[in-house]
């Protein structure tokens, strides 16, 4: 498995759009900013068959150091949730049919 990062994807919808690297990055950087300001705002941003974003709180909690088994207050935290779309999942599904995925 290997890692892409936003430049490499900027790079690919350039090529394959034929528009400008620039324009390309500034689309792309405005469109992960504005998932941000909603995730932010507690909103639900739900794109059509491929997935759903949502904030979640995580309580309180105390943990447990493994090295010292001391015990450490967690304080509350919001995480974000991703639940994939249908067409993902049958794309995924597809490729461990398939045998493509190592």
């Amino acid at each position: 498995m290997s890692t892409v990062t936003k430049k490499e994807l900027i790079d690919r919808i350039a090529e394959n759009t034929q528009a400008k690297r620039v324009v390309v990055k500034r689309i792309v950087q405005c469109f992960l900013d504005e998932v941000i300001a909603e995730l932010a705002k507690d909103n639900r941003l739900e794109f059509r068959d491929f997935g759903v974003f949502e904030t979640r709180t995580r309580a309180a909690r105390v943990a447990q150091n493994p090295k010292t088994l001391e015990r450490v207050p967690v304080t509350a935290k919001r995480t974000v949730k991703f639940k994939m779309g249908r067409m993902m999942k049958q794309k995924l599904d597809s490729l461990v049919t398939a045998g493509d995925v190592e």
